[in-house]
Parts: C-alpha cells; sequence; structure tokens
C-alpha cells in the first residue's frame, strides 16, 4: 500500500481556504489534517466545529480530525455531524480510553489514539487491537512550525512491533516536522501516514510538496 500524505490545515491560508481545500483536492494528497486545540490540553486555539463543517462541504477527501482537547467524549457526535471520518484523541486527554474509542467507532468514524512525545508506546498495549490508527506526535502539540524529535524513529518502531505481535490493523501516522528529508526515515521505520503543514503550505508551490512526498520512497 502507498503511503498516505495528509496536509495539515492548521498551517493552510484561512483567508483563501476554499482555494487552499481546492488545492488540496486536485493534488495527490489522502488526506485533510484538522487539528483541533482547546487552550487547555494544548496552549493554543485552533477552530471547532463550525470551521470543520465549512471545510467538509468542499472537501473530496477522507476528514482525518485530530483533537488535543480535554473530555473529548463531549463532543464526539458533534465531530461526526460536522464531517469527521476518522476521530484522533489523545491518550493523555481520556479518563477512560476504551469507552471513548467505543463511542468513536459506534458513531461510525474510525478511531485513533495520539501520543506525546513523552509518552511511551506501551501504554496502548491493552487497546491497540482496537485502534485503526496510532498518531506519534513528533513535536509537542500545540503549534505548528516545529522541529522534528528525533527520538519518533524509535517510538515508530516500536509501535510497528506492537501491532505486528497483537494482530492489530492500526496504521501509524506522524505529525510535527514532517518534510522531503526525513520522510524516506520514518516511511522505513513503519510509519504509514505523514502529516505536513508548514512544509507544504509554506512552499512555493504546495501541489508539487505533496506530489514529492508521496513519492517519496523508503
Amino acid at each position: 500500500m502507498s503511503h498516505i500524505i495528509a496536509p495539515s490545515i492548521l498551517a493552510a491560508d484561512f483567508a483563501n481556504l476554499q482555494r487552499d481545500i481546492e488545492m488540496i483536492n486536485q493534488s495527490e494528497a489522502d488526506w485533510f489534517h484538522i487539528d483541533v486545540m482547546d487552550g487547555v490540553f494544548v496552549p493554543n486555539i485552533s477552530f471547532g466545529m463550525p470551521v470543520i463543517a465549512a471545510i467538509t462541504k468542499h472537501a473530496a477527501k477522507t476528514m482525518d480530525v485530530h483533537l488535543m482537547i480535554v473530555d473529548p467524549d463531549r463532543f464526539i457526535k458533534d465531530f461526526k455531524k460536522a464531517g469527521a471520518d476518522i476521530l484522533t484523541v489523545h491518550y493523555e486527554a481520556c479518563k477512560h480510553l476504551h469507552r471513548t474509542v467505543q463511542a468513536i467507532k459506534q458513531e461510525g468514524m474510525q478511531a485513533g489514539v495520539s501520543l506525546n512525545p513523552h509518552t511511551p508506546v506501551s501504554v496502548l498495549e491493552d487497546i491497540i487491537g482496537d485502534l485503526d490508527l496510532v498518531l506519534l506526535m513528533s513535536v509537542n502539540p500545540g503549534f505548528g512550525g516545529q522541529s522534528f524529535i528525533e527520538n519518533t524513529y524509535k517510538k515508530i518502531s516500536q509501535l510497528k512491533d506492537l501491532i505486528e505481535k497483537s494482530g492489530s490493523k492500526a496504521i501509524i501516522e506522524i505529525d510535527g516536522g514532517v518534510n522531503d528529508k526525513n520522510a524516506s526515515k520514518l516511511l522505513a521505520a513503519g510509519a504509514t501516514a505523514l502529516v505536513a503543514g508548514s512544509f507544504v503550505f509554506n512552499s512555493e508551490n504546495p501541489s508539487k510538496t505533496i506530489q514529492n512526498l508521496k513519492e517519496v520512497q523508503p
């Protein structure tokens, strides 16, 4: 299976959002990656359901929604209604993670769990079989444009081992500091989906940058 490229809308031009959505639609990108921040779980605020619903009206590809919020259970139905296809919650933000994952699946969405850089992969041992996706943060969550954390490669390998041993079908997604310099190594370590924000939208030709990332080989 070819790897997945998911441009992060957080880095798009919000004054020209429909233009950037159409660019992604017409590019070789596979998903729209949507970062939702509440200013509590992370030190920043991004956007909520109205903006996601507006993106959904124009997006022709999978809506990959990443919740960086406390108590995500309150909003699972709302994010489904807004258009989420994949809903990822943070391990660190969930008191009853199994219940949260089941609630996401009951709404007909794929369920993902994200781990912050300091959180070991081993915490997922008892739930990996229920997950469709694991998102490893390769920067500390909350802001775009941060530098990639090198320990991520080790975590990908550990996660790949856990997935294979458990028989899970979860895919591995990486978010933070992804670019053309580290994409090949990330894929070689076992990543399946790459989120890229600043690297795509700050480039001279975002569509070409997406194409380049899509053509990277492990």
